[in-house]
């Protein structure tokens, strides 16, 4: 994940714990403590991917165009990076030149769609709640521990 795509992760926070109507870059980057130039490129692909909206005009700015917990973290990587892809060979537009004899691509796509699916989980509004003191995190992954736990790997298969 790039700085940009960390940026817009907090960009997106400030609007979900900021409900005004109407956000400038200017108040952004200041509230924010990101550069002026930076803040204006990630809101251009907010805006685009259609995760914010945008106004014109003196009343004008940004706002989220959903509620926090029906955007996605997996949404906001997406709308920065492209599709979510930890290899070339599981990317669209893969260039690898192993891909047509590579063992192990079909892994990588597993990986990757778990990668996925665990970021899909995670809402705008889990950001907004802070970890506790404990180290409780308000972010859980239930989808596939159970499962795991009652499976046994045979060759290189998962069986109940």
């Amino acid at each position: 994940m790039g700085k940009l795509t960390d940026y817009g992760i907090v960009l997106m926070s400030y609007f979900a714990s900021n409900l005004q109507l109407q956000h400038s870059a200017h108040a952004i980057a200041e509230a924010v403590k990101v550069p002026l130039p930076t803040v204006r490129k990630v809101l251009k692909l907010l805006s685009h991917s259609g995760l914010l909206k945008s106004e014109r005009g003196v009343m004008g700015g940004y706002s989220l165009s959903r509620q926090a917990d029906e955007i996605t973290i997996a949404e906001i990587i997406t709308a920065i990076e492209g599709p979510i892809a930890l290899t070339e060979c599981v990317s669209s537009d893969s260039h690898c030149d192993q891909e047509t004899h590579c063992a192990v691509q079909t892994n990588w796509t597993k990986i990757n769609d778990a990668v996925f699916q665990a970021l899909d989980e995670v809402k705008l509004s889990d950001m907004l709640t802070p970890q506790t003191s404990l180290g409780i995190s308000p972010i859980r992954f239930y989808s596939s521990y159970n499962e795991v736990n009652k499976t046994t790997i045979q060759d290189g298969e998962f069986h109940d």
